[in-house]
């Protein structure tokens, strides 16, 4: 029963703080690999997995408001692409625990930086992307 709770409560703050620009993978990773025992290469497949509805159903309401920049999203796409390749053979071949590691320290690092940012306000959002 609490292993149920558990994965409620961190399904609840993954998608809390997705819904507030967060990045609610970082708890699902978190979840996955230290609650679920989930090897970090799964963890991490399983959250681009989930990434991908997500992702489509924000560009659909995007577009439909007419506040995507199709002309920086393409050359995005383009360049993307082939570093997320990169990146897929780069994971590969550092493995599990390589990946942990620098995951690791991608968030010390994203912390620290928030922790001492110096306009902590969040921006006003414009209507024109």
């Amino acid at each position: 029963m609490n292993e149920y709770i558990v994965t409620i409560v961190a399904g609840l703050l993954a998608g809390a703080a997705g819904a507030m620009g967060l990045g609610g993978g970082s708890i699902l990773l978190m979840y996955l690999t230290l609650m679920a025992g989930i090897p970090q290469l799964s963890a991490q497949g399983i959250n681009l997995i989930f990434f991908i509805p997500c992702a489509l159903s924000a560009l659909f309401m995007h577009q439909k408001r007419g506040r995507v920049p199709w002309d920086i999203v393409i050359p995005m796409i383009c360049w993307g692409l082939p570093f997320a390749l990169a990146g897929f053979m780069l994971g590969d071949r550092l493995g599990g625990r390589g990946m942990g590691k620098i995951f690791g320290i991608f968030l010390l690092l994203l912390g620290i930086r928030e922790l001492f940012a110096i306009n902590w306000r969040p921006r006003a959002m414009s209507n024109n992307c």
